[in-house]
């Protein structure tokens, strides 16, 4: 029978292939904070949104299945930019309805133990998020989210194509880590001004001399 699901998920996906639907979380919106039963290398764990933003952004994205067509090529692309999001501190989790022992397998075989995957069996997750496939409603639809430590939510990505979620979530941390990078600076910069004019040999240096 979980067969037969997973024929009838396939040709679905196959219907909706090039189709992009609406995420109703918008860039701006504030990220619904969960924990759930969460895998890496097949190794178990709890996974915190709060606690992996307290690290730095988070890219959040939903998939329909493990083991299908499309969510493994879209693990295998993860997997290969795991690097370059590590490198920009980001982490990376992805969220399915499977359960923990069919992810412990999907996190070594096409995860390839780079990143870590979650459990959504109730379905929680996705309904918050707004990420259940309409067709299919026990199931996750494919939707990308990229979470600013702020919690907000900077970036959104839904298609049931899995070939631009890495790509794009990729540049829009990229995007981000830019802009971010500027504002520190600028405020790096305001401080050490305003330090200069409260230093006292500054001060001493820039007094009239009345003599």
């Amino acid at each position: 029978m979980r067969r037969n699901m997973r024929c009838s998920l396939a040709t679905a996906a196959t219907a909706l292939f090039a189709m992009a639907t609406h995420a109703a979380l918008p860039d701006g919106a504030r990220a619904p904070d969960f924990s759930a039963p969460a895998t890496l290398a097949g190794k178990e764990f709890t996974f915190s949104l709060a606690d992996s933003l307290k690290k730095g952004p988070v890219v959040l994205y939903f998939y329909p299945a493990a083991f299908t067509p499309g969510c493994t090529t879209e693990a295998h692309d993860f997997a290969e930019a795991s690097d370059k999001f590590q490198e920009l501190g980001a982490t990376v989790i992805g969220v399915s309805h499977d359960d923990i022992a069919t992810l412990d397998r999907f996190s070594v075989s096409e995860c390839r133990s780079k990143f870590a995957v979650a459990a959504d069996a109730s379905g929680s997750i996705m309904r918050a998020y707004d990420a259940v496939m309409p067709s299919h409603p026990d199931y996750a639809n494919r939707v990308s989210y990229v979470i600013a430590p702020t919690g907000a939510i900077i970036y959104t990505y839904s298609a049931m194509n899995p070939d631009k979620h890495v790509e794009n979530t990729l540049a829009a941390v990229k995007k981000w880590q830019l802009e971010h990078s500027k504002s520190l600076g600028a405020a790096c910069g305001k401080m050490n001004g305003r330090s200069a004019l409260l230093d006292p040999d500054a001060m001493s240096q820039t007094k009239p001399n009345r003599s």
